[in-house]
């Protein structure tokens, strides 16, 4: 059976006062994934270090992905999640997510704002026939209760 997600992208970007080795660890353990991402080393814009971390995930690898991440939410995340997943897909059927680095870094998932972990979710296009939030929701379901 094929996979019901093409793809999973995750980035972010690691400043100088942060350990780049536990935000790699952190997003393994998230995306059950050993897959290592791809860095660019920027600067800011006072001269300071940036590296932009990219990691792309397809077919099989991505569904683990995702299914792992929803399985992950906290109960609470579940619901806000459930109630209000049309603020977080986009006209392709796209799921954006933003989690908070610092927590994540704590084994914990919090939606984020600013500079966060960011995860863009493409659904294979057979799977829109009931519209991208109803293929989430039955995901996030699927993942335990919400």
């Amino acid at each position: 059976m094929k996979s019901e997600i093409q793809s999973v992208e995750v980035d972010l970007f690691v400043h100088a006062t942060e350990d780049p080795g536990k935000l790699v660890r952190a997003v393994a353990d998230l995306l059950g994934s050993d897959r290592a991402p791809v860095e660019e080393r920027l600067d800011g814009h006072f001269g300071n270090a940036i590296v932009s971390m990219k990691l792309h995930l397809t077919g099989e690898e991505a569904e683990r992905a995702v299914k792992r991440i929803f399985s992950s939410l906290p109960k609470e995340l579940k619901g806000v999640l459930g109630a209000d997943m049309e603020k977080f897909v986009d006209e392709h059927a796209a799921l954006f997510l933003r989690f908070d680095k610092q927590r994540l870094v704590l084994g914990r998932l919090v939606l984020g704002g600013g500079d966060a972990l960011r995860v863009k979710v493409k659904p294979r296009k057979f799977q829109m026939r009931s519209g991208g939030p109803q293929f989430y929701r039955r995901l996030l379901e699927e993942s335990g209760v919400v």
